[in-house]
């Protein structure tokens, strides 16, 4: 049997989606049985240094178009030739699409929805993104045999939005690596605080510093918190970066707000595990990697209502409202180190979490593609490991 992936992001995307569709074929490529073929379409080789993340297999290999002018036009369309010539059996999109026609030209597919903020918060997105979104979220949804959501706020935006059949999607919750778990060791400690000058006491944010995320609610919110607290942000440098840094300047909170850009992955822990909590008012998310990442390194989180944070976070961090400033400095008052509960408050959520830790996504995507009746794949076929 082959097995077909829309590969753009593995080869072009860091992290998120890039981070996601390796993952995944790599641990796929360890259980399918040696008749199975995974086969990577990409529209260009990409970042060498993102697809040699990409294990060496016997049963794996990259596929790219040849002699093609516009790459765009064949992945959307001209691919779907490439699948015929390859016998593929399923074509998974790995981030939200499929090709234009890939239903009519006989071949079965699975897509998975990570998210569908341009539709929720259109505002976040230029007016043409939106439309040209919500027309392959539609044309995909239709298309595809089967939907994978990583979360069920996901999957509920699905049911609602694209009028699609609940029994259709799949929840499969993305993997998370546990790595944040264990404990950076002193000098370890001490080379991170050196390095990037980190206040005596902070609380993190960590993700791209952008509108939607909203740490602006958190920078306001300092103003009710303990002078000697400050906010420590992760994150790739924005405009809306640089929008947030004037709000801290003109009011004497500039001493008080940290942006750390370009971190590697290496000192991520140690920063984590040195703050006191971990803050995330993001006005919209599909799952939410960093809220899990600092309740692994030993926080309480405090993020916003209205999305699928509390999936991620679990009942015992708090939530509050995305435009609530005061509800804020209060819910992050009641995390501080000292507070009442607050242990007991990072023990429950830790417990919590573990169901996304060591999942075998691999094996429930597996599990997906063998529900698709196909000639190659029939319902219960075999699979090593």
């Amino acid at each position: 049997m082959n097995i077909g992936f829309d590969a753009k992001r593995i080869v072009r995307n860091g992290s998120g989606l890039g981070n996601y569709g390796r993952t995944l074929v790599n641990d796929l490529a360890e259980i399918v049985d040696d008749d199975t073929r995974l086969l990577l379409y990409a529209p260009d080789e990409g970042r060498e240094e993102l697809r040699s993340q990409v294990h060496p297999s016997d049963n794996l290999r990259f596929v790219y178009p040849q002699k093609v002018l516009v790459k765009s036009l064949w992945r959307s369309r001209g691919i779907i030739k490439d699948l015929q010539r390859d016998h593929i059996d399923i074509f998974h999109g790995l981030s939200g699409e499929l090709p234009i026609g890939i239903h009519a030209a006989g071949i079965k597919s699975v897509v998975t929805i990570h998210d569908l903020i341009f539709m929720r918060h259109p505002e976040y997105y230029h007016w043409w993104d939106v439309k040209i979104y919500t027309a392959k979220f539609h044309k995909s949804v239709k298309e595809a045999d089967r939907i994978i959501a990583i979360s069920e706020c996901t999957k509920r935006d699905i049911v609602e939005l694209g009028g699609v059949n609940p029994d259709k999607i799949e929840v499969i919750y993305q993997s998370c690596d546990t790595h944040f778990h264990h404990p950076a060791n002193e000098d370890k400690k001490q080379e991170v605080n050196a390095r990037y000058l980190l206040p005596a006491r902070y609380i993190i944010n960590v993700g791209t510093i952008e509108e939607r995320k909203n740490i602006l609610l958190a920078v306001k919110a300092l103003h009710r918190l303990p002078e000697d607290l400050s906010l420590v942000i992760v994150g790739r440098n924005t405009p809306y970066a640089e929008q947030v840094k004037r709000y801290a300047e003109s009011n004497g909170l500039k001493g008080r707000v940290l942006f750390l850009h370009r971190v590697p992955n290496a000192d991520l822990p140690a920063i984590y595990q040195m703050a006191e909590a971990c803050v995330y008012p993001s006005r919209y998310e599909g799952f939410g990697i960093p809220v899990i990442e600092a309740i692994q390194s030993g926080l309480p989180v405090v993020a916003c209502s209205g999305s699928c944070l509390e999936e991620a976070g679990g009942p015992d961090s708090l939530y509050v409202q995305p435009d609530d400033e005061e509800g804020m400095a209060n819910a992050i008052l009641q995390v501080l180190k000292g507070a009442e509960g607050r242990e007991e408050r990072i023990s429950r959520s830790q417990a919590y979490i573990r169901r996304f830790e060591g999942t075998d996504v691999a094996s429930q995507v597996l599990q997906v593609y063998k529900e698709i009746p196909t000639p190659a794949l029939p319902k219960g076929g075999s699979v090593k490991g």
